[in-house]
């Protein structure tokens, strides 16, 4: 390691490698040569994975460095369901573990994750650690797991069924589970620690819309794991019929209308300081403007400008905070709906300003030209369409003398739609957006008022769920999905004010 120093010392050359990069370090922190210590920080930052990050964590307990300490054990937060699978979770103390698992951030699809790892961990060493699993256990959040696994592997594990104390933990767990089916209404989320929901990682937000006779700028914030919406304070002007996108963690919203102004204006959300900022406004005012993203760029395509119906459609590149014009659509669309899907635009329905319509093109953007694709078998305006497992779907909307409930599904491969479940109510002019794995659809109008309702489809079921309605019936509003922000507890409930059972 002197050798190496010394060369850089002379060369300013320095290659750090896995074999040297930690012994290198203690002794450039040592030496307090900072060029390499830092080399040394970099190098270990961009070598995370799940394989490694617990031992680079506690590596700088040896070798203090808090930002890649902060990023290592971020790491193994945002990564556990990897982390579990390894090695290196075999190995690290009693305290560690209990610190990981305990905390609400930590990201797990199924709390099984961490009834395995903890299990895994007493099993590596057992006659040393047994002692420690009824502690342990009683940190794993019982009643959010599936009864099935509960019954089926938990109550059958070689160290649970040979502990009273834990024995008795899935009975009081069990027993939580049932008390919160029996409240009037249901409770979906508790704060009791057997049960207490662990913080997502993404937010569904509900922003704008037309809300009481007139358009309202309320967004609110749907955290899954309570089944709660919550209200976000902010500063953006009212706003309905407009389309947001989220590119890097900001939200953008384009176009809408104000029942006075026809918008050809871009805002921009910073969820850090909740505050919105004017950037570069769009070619053409668009109200009923159809917004999609791909690769970087922000596209806004058709609209009506309170004169005309566009087939115009442009993109913007928030690096540049330009916009450009692309090639226009085949038919003049307001009111229609687009998403993206497998590096092409796809834009389907909307009205024409005559009739409400069914057909559909996509724009591939290496080309700058639109195409037709086969039309949908309903006419709809004002509808959702989003890219959703593996296919695009087509969800409510207009059809020029009723709203709808029909909902179908656009394969691209076979050129076809074929029909799916209907949701539960008809709706147009509602949110749409896929977040947690579902399809949610939020207010609208229901064809004889606006509604606050909100319901869900999962591909894997093909059916739908009603999830909590929103503080607000409004319609004409825009939804979108952040994920992982680091500000994300402001956008969910405190789960320190949850009932407790």
């Amino acid at each position: 390691m002197m050798q190496l120093i010394i060369e850089y010392a002379y060369t300013g050359i320095m290659s750090v490698t896995e074999d040297v990069v930690q012994d290198l370090l203690l002794a450039a922190d040592q030496l307090i040569v900072d060029d390499i210590i830092l080399a040394c920080w970099d190098f270990l930052e961009r070598q995370l994975c799940a394989e490694n990050c617990i031992g680079i964590w506690e590596f700088t307990h040896i070798c203090p460095c808090p930002k890649l300490q902060h990023t290592a054990y971020q790491y193994i937060i945002d990564n556990f369901e990897k982390v579990a699978l390894g090695d290196e979770i075999l190995h690290v103390s009693l305290e560690e573990l209990t610190g990981i698992i305990i905390r609400d951030e930590l990201v797990v699809g199924d709390e099984a994750v961490v009834f395995n790892a903890i299990h895994q961990w007493v099993a590596h060493s057992p006659e040393e650690r047994r002692t420690y699993f009824a502690f342990l256990f009683s940190k794993v959040r019982l009643a959010l797991m599936r009864p099935e696994f509960i019954n089926l592997t938990v109550k059958t594990n070689e160290f649970v069924r040979k502990n009273c104390e834990c024995l008795q933990m899935v009975e009081d767990a069990l027993h939580i589970r049932y008390l919160m089916r029996q409240e009037i209404p249901p409770v979906c989320a508790v704060r009791n620690p057997v049960a207490r929901p662990r913080l997502p990682t993404a937010i569904l937000l509900a922003i704008g819309g037309w809300s009481a006779r007139s358009a309202c700028n309320r967004i609110e914030a749907y955290d899954f794991y309570t089944d709660i919406w919550i209200n976000v304070e902010h500063n953006l002007e009212p706003r309905a019929y407009h389309g947001t996108a989220v590119i890097n963690g900001c939200v953008y919203c384009l176009g809408g209308f104000d029942r006075v102004e026809y918008f050809n204006s871009v805002c921009k959300f910073d969820l850090s300081t909740r505050t919105w900022h004017n950037v570069a406004p769009m070619y053409f005012r668009r109200c009923y403007v159809s917004v999609a993203q791909l690769d970087g760029y922000i596209y806004a395509m058709g609209g009506f400008n309170g004169h005309f119906r566009f087939n115009t459609a442009e993109r913007y590149r928030p690096e540049t905070n330009q916009w450009t014009l692309i090639a226009p659509m085949m038919e003049q669309r307001s009111d229609a709906s687009s998403t993206a899907f497998d590096n092409k635009i796809y834009i389907c329905g909307g009205f024409n300003g005559v009739e409400c319509l069914e057909t559909c093109e996509c724009y591939d953007p290496e080309t700058d030209q639109w195409t037709v694709i086969t039309q949908m078998n309903s006419l709809r305006s004002g509808f959702g369409l989003t890219a959703y497992a593996g296919k695009i779907y087509a969800v409510g909307g207009f059809d020029g003398s009723s709203r709808l409930r029909s909902a179908e599904a656009y394969s691209p491969e076979t050129d076809s739609w074929s029909l799916i479940a209907p949701m539960f109510s008809p709706r147009s002019n509602f949110g749409m957006e896929v977040f947690e794995d579902r399809l949610f659809v939020a207010g609208g109008f229901n064809g004889n008022s606006i509604t606050s309702k909100v319901e869900y489809y999962n591909a894997d079921t093909h059916q739908w769920y009603e999830a909590s309605d929103m503080g607000i019936c409004r319609s004409a509003l825009s939804c979108s999905v952040v994920q992982r922000h680091p500000n994300m507890s402001q956008y969910t409930v405190p789960r320190d004010t949850l009932p407790f059972i």
